[in-house]
């Protein structure tokens, strides 16, 4: 029969399987998922921060999004509009008004344009 290949995930399939999470609102699975690829010692990359941070704000978690938007600048991943628009989301909804204006002149100073969805 067809011989067993062994492959390892990277953080390529990692990341669209947090994406996937993040699409069906599953924050929890994201968050385990991206927590999990770091176990493995697989890097995050800027999408799959995005996508972890959006499942985040998605589930009205502005604390863990916020956390995970320090985190990647810390392992020097530059954060990307969606990255940024998820967080400022996130502690919008958390009623977080200072942090999101903070994240948003941040956001400026980095010279990334705001989407339709950072206003």
């Amino acid at each position: 029969g067809m011989q067993q290949i062994e492959v390892l995930p990277n953080v390529i399939s990692y990341s669209s399987t947090i994406s996937a999470c993040e699409k069906g609102g599953q924050w929890q699975r994201a968050l385990g998922l991206f927590v999990g690829m770091q176990q493995i010692e697989v890097l995050p990359n800027v999408i799959s921060y995005s996508s972890t941070i959006s499942a985040c704000e998605k589930g009205g978690q502005w604390q863990r999004a916020l956390g995970l938007f320090v985190g990647m600048q810390q392992i020097e991943v530059l954060p990307n509009v969606i990255s940024y628009s998820s967080t400022i989301s996130a502690c919008e909804k958390g009623g977080q008004w200072q942090r999101a204006l903070g994240l948003f002149w941040g956001m400026q100073q980095m010279e990334l344009l705001p989407n339709v969805i950072s206003y």
